[in-house]
């Protein structure tokens, strides 16, 4: 009974087809959202405001965001729409990483995955990482499949590849 009284209201960011989010482990006051047709949004106040955050970048089309377990100020993010429903997708140009909670971005690598759907991190170890790549849609390439790191996205070694047509 007590949240049958409670409403929807909209509380942001503005944008459109938020594809994916992120929360600080044990801080619900801060989130991070990214749109399919491009930008990082952080709140720090529960999403009463938020802030635009990867305007520096080369490509701001999101597919993914993660925040290492160990190290909330170590934010990944995988660049390219993948809402696959539409004629037309924004492409990404690989994987981006801020060790300063998305003050400062570096572009790391996999510039020729294109749509990344999801990124993981070990829970203990903030350099393992795991990026899944789903690679050109209309066109084959190799750049596809399951990426990893053992060093924080310095290098990447694709774990999980079945073929030129096969993504992640």
């Amino acid at each position: 009974k007590l949240f049958n009284q409670l409403q929807f209201r909209f509380i942001g960011p503005h944008g459109n087809r938020m594809i994916a989010v992120a929360g600080e482990p044990g801080n619900p006051n801060v989130s991070y959202s990214g749109a399919a047709s491009g930008g990082i949004w952080k709140t720090e106040d529960g999403g009463v405001s938020w802030k635009s955050i990867f305007d520096e970048t080369e490509d701001s089309s999101i597919g993914a965001l993660a925040l290492a377990p160990s190290n909330p100020k170590q934010v990944w993010a995988g660049t390219g729409e993948t809402f696959l429903i539409r004629p037309a997708h924004a492409v990404g140009n690989g994987v981006y990483k801020s060790s300063n909670a998305g003050k400062t971005w570096k572009k790391i690598g996999l510039d020729l995955t294109q749509h990344i759907s999801r990124i993981a991190i070990d829970p203990h170890d903030p350099n393992i990482v795991y990026v899944a790549a789903q690679g050109a849609l209309y066109s084959h390439n190799k750049e596809r499949g399951v990426f990893k790191s053992t060093n924080g996205g310095e290098s990447w070694t694709n774990v999980l590849y079945v073929d030129d047509k096969t993504g992640c």
